[in-house]
């Protein structure tokens, strides 16, 4: 924001003050009022926009956050006059300094969200520490595109080779190589649904509850005839569909209880941090969408039971490491 200093105050102070609790479409329609007569010195509408998104999200400085300089040692070695090898030696034996890339964090965190983050770990680890519930009362699950071929990570594709040949190479599938959506639920002790998603399939609320939620609801009440889903918890993220009232309203109406989700933490999802890696690193390649559906069900209920069960005590683990962490990404510290 630092390059709109320069303008009036009012311009400033105005779109900060009425941007935070319009809708977007309230700012669409007064925004070029207030911008025609001040075009110089205001900002472009999606500037607006981002940082409506901002202050939405707790936000309150609109000074851009300071970054950090981060000087070459060819730069250290021209203001200093010191050769290449000091200036090198300097940094890395007597200032203890090294040189790491930035890792990659699905989101920037307010201290709101952080704090947030926090609580509701705390408040579920309660929950399981007095027995209030119970590990094998958990659902979760979500979805995720399945390649037809799989090419594994970048750790499964490493090989021995010898001095002086060449690595091997795995060609990156294209984003218009054939996948599928798949949708999969499960518990301590096993899969509970596995569902493939028609390609152009749209997943609202009602697709949710209609084609996840009640087969879920079915397969447990077979399971437990005499319990039926009294007592279960469902884990899921936040998506729109998951959180929309009808949603919640089913859940209810099966005495179905909602695990709180912290905001942003897809490493407190066994989904994304277990599940859907380790199916397709296992499973080989498939001719059509029927196939593959074939593979990943034979695979997931193939499975060892206890790599189930040991998924959910590591999801107690990593709730725990977001509380030590204050708030903040983990999966960096894990071993």
């Amino acid at each position: 924001m630092d390059k709109y200093r320069q303008s009036p105050p009012t311009i400033a102070n105005t779109l900060v003050g009425w941007i935070v609790n319009l809708s977007m479409q309230t700012i669409l329609q007064m925004f070029h009022p207030i911008y025609s007569p001040h075009q110089q010195y205001s900002p472009p509408l999606r500037t607006v926009k981002r940082w409506a998104k901002w202050f939405r999200e707790g936000r309150e400085e609109v000074d851009d956050e300071a970054r950090p300089a981060d000087h070459t040692i060819e730069e250290l070695q021209e203001q200093t006059g010191l050769s290449y090898s000091t200036t090198q030696r300097i940094i890395s034996d007597h200032l203890q300094l090294r040189k790491i890339t930035a890792r990659y964090i699905p989101k920037h965190l307010t201290d709101f969200q952080r704090a947030e983050r926090v609580r509701i770990c705390e408040e579920n680890l309660e929950k399981f520490e007095k027995r209030i519930w119970r590990l094998c009362d958990v659902v979760t699950g979500d979805e995720s595109w399945f390649y037809h071929k799989q090419i594994g990570r970048k750790s499964t594709n490493a090989a021995w080779v010898a001095k002086g040949h060449p690595p091997p190479t795995v060609v990156r599938l294209s984003k218009f190589a054939p996948k599928t959506l798949f949708s999969t639920s499960f518990k301590s002790n096993g899969p509970v649904i596995i569902h493939r998603i028609e390609r152009g399939q749209t997943i609202d609320h009602r697709y949710y509850i209609d084609n996840f939620l009640q087969p879920a609801a079915n397969e447990i009440k077979r399971q437990r005839s005499s319990f039926a889903t009294r007592g279960i918890k469902v884990l899921h993220d936040n998506g729109k569909p998951h959180v929309h009232k009808a949603v919640c309203d089913y859940l209810e109406s099966e005495d179905i209880t909602i695990v709180p989700h912290p905001p942003n933490s897809p490493d407190l999802a066994a989904c994304d941090f277990w599940l859907f890696d380790f199916v397709k690193q296992n499973i080989d390649e498939q001719n059509d969408a029927e196939s593959l559906n074939d593979a990943i069900t034979t695979f997931m209920y193939s499975m060892d039971p206890e790599e189930y069960r040991k998924t959910f005590d590591k999801w107690v683990e990593r709730m725990q490491l977001r509380v030590d962490n204050n708030g903040e990404y983990f999966e960096h510290l894990m071993k």
